[in-house]
């Protein structure tokens, strides 16, 4: 395929590189990667050794002690230059987003252009990366708040978001002055060794310090292993499973670092009587089949007000009846597949165990079979009539099963019901009524790290802060000040007078 050689992609890869060299050998283990969309083989990556880790750590930590010199708005300027290489190579990093992953062509290029976002985003950050003064209580004194930068940061990426979450990482990471050693899953090196080759002509023309992006393909129990363990690494970013966070933590902690942590999420959308159900079918169809059920946000239960109930059940599996399954690479398809097999068996399975809790299967549940679905990775999105009790709805199945129930009587009893699961990431009311959707964000409502009034659960805007609480992990990326995670606070206090006033009014003489 030409895009693949565009992107520097060829049959046999390395899977270590520090922006100028490419490190790896046969040692670590070939990993084989195929389409989710045919099933058919695109290319292979030599993983990474602990060995070959080690060496690029080395680099990104001196890239650091360099990068650091640099003024903040200078870094800005780099990252602008990346935002405008990625411009270039739009188009075929997008359908190589979409070959790899099988996200729609749409959402390809969609991701590809959060990426471009993302740099401008960082580029004006570089030139905001404020602190704030305060009164002392001593005279003739100033004190004052400072953010330095923080060292070498670790992203460890997951499959559904390829490219984008890296971006939300290393581009605010490098404006803040540090560098980034980026492990992405194993299921989708390819586009990381392509945004590796395309950052790794700005890194060439300008002469940048070796190691400043960093890129490690290996596996988890090795190299990410070891990455986690680092001490040269002070923060380690983690987008994944509840309980691949949860060990991770454990260990980063007990080295003092720091972790930003991007789990499992199990989004609900709230239907009152006052919802406007034109706006609110497509945002739910969306949120739920879109990405073919594999995004963090996407909309896993549907809580409706027993009064409509019947007609937003009516209305959902007519909309179901009409989504095409197909190939991504066809911009007319709405569904394309899951990542792999075993996504396909646990949705299978999610299926069963709720069937045996007391659900009821509305619609779909199958898996597709036949020309065009060749992989075996292409599933019929599934309705599913449950309780919010039953086991299966408390987890999250990474796959196209939406979950509908019933409430009764006012939104503070949708809302305990919405509340009433462990993750917390993103949430969603639709309704007309002011004093409905102001209680859906008041203290007392939603409990999510993203509530949304009269919009999906999926899709939220580089601008805000993205993240969630309680098992979600309660780390923060992308907008708002969510780079001060990247920083090291500092509090500075200047005496400019001529006298010693110590703490406690406490005198020495000397």
């Amino acid at each position: 395929m030409e895009f693949l050689k565009q992107l520097g992609i060829k049959d046999k890869n390395l899977g270590a590189s520090t922006g100028l060299k490419w490190y790896g050998s046969s040692k670590g283990g070939e990993l084989k990667i195929y389409s989710p969309i045919n099933g058919k083989y695109i290319a292979t990556v030599y993983q990474a050794t602990e060995k070959d880790y080690d060496k690029v750590v080395a680099k990104a930590h001196e890239a650091f002690l360099k990068w650091r010199h640099v003024p903040a708005p200078k870094r800005g300027e780099i990252v602008r230059e990346i935002g405008n290489k990625l411009r270039e190579y739009k188009e075929p990093l997008g359908k190589l987003v979409t070959l790899e992953m099988g996200k729609s062509i749409q959402e390809g290029w969609g991701e590809v252009q959060e990426m471009i976002d993302i740099c401008d985003f960082s580029v004006g950050l570089s030139r905001q990366l404020y602190g704030f003064t305060t009164h002392s209580e001593r005279e003739n004194h100033r004190m004052y708040d400072q953010y330095h930068p923080l060292g070498v940061v670790g992203t460890i990426s997951a499959f559904n978001f390829p490219v984008a979450v890296w971006s939300w990482n290393a581009m605010i990471a490098a404006v803040c002055g540090d560098s980034n050693l980026w492990k992405p899953s194993s299921k989708v090196p390819l586009t990381a060794i392509a945004v590796q080759n395309i950052v790794g002509e700005v890194i060439k023309k300008h002469k940048l310090p070796e190691g400043l992006f960093s890129l490690i393909v290996g596996r988890g129990s090795t190299v990410g292993e070891r990455m986690i363990n680092d001490k040269k690494v002070p923060l380690v970013s983690i987008t994944g499973s509840t309980a691949v966070g949860q060990k991770a933590a454990q260990k980063i902690a007990a080295r003092f670092g720091k972790v930003i942590l991007e789990l499992g999420g199990n989004n609900a959308i709230i239907l009152t009587p006052d919802a406007d159900l034109k706006m609110a079918v497509p945002a739910i169809v969306f949120g739920a089949v879109g990405t073919a059920g594999q995004r963090c946000t996407s909309t896993r239960r549907l809580i409706i007000h027993e009064s409509i109930y019947d007609k937003v059940r009516a209305s959902i599996v007519k909309a179901y009846k009409g989504l095409k399954i197909g190939t991504p690479m066809k911009q007319s398809n709405h569904v394309g597949p899951l990542i792999d097999k075993a996504a396909v068996e646990d949705f299978k399975a999610a299926l069963v165990r709720a069937k045996e809790e007391g659900g009821k299967v509305l619609y779909g549940g199958k898996v597709m079979k036949g020309k065009g679905y060749g992989s075996g990775c292409y599933v019929m999105p599934a309705i599913v009539e449950a309780e919010n009790s039953y086991e299966i709805v408390q987890e999250e199945t990474f796959a196209p099963i939406l979950y509908i129930m019933k409430y009764k009587g006012e939104v503070e009893n949708a809302i305990d019901i919405h509340n009433d699961v462990v993750q917390g990431l993103s949430s969603a009311i639709f309704t007309t009524n002011m004093r409905e959707a102001e209680t859906f964000l008041s203290h007392w409502g939603s409990d999510c790290g993203i509530a949304n009034v009269n919009i999906g659960t999926s899709g939220a805007e580089i601008g805000g802060a993205f993240g969630g609480e309680k098992e979600t992990g309660g780390g923060r990326e992308s907008g708002s000040d969510a780079w001060k995670a990247y920083m090291r606070r500092q509090t500075n206090t200047i005496n400019f007078g001529k006298d010693l006033p110590l703490a406690q009014g406490i005198k020495f003489d000397v």
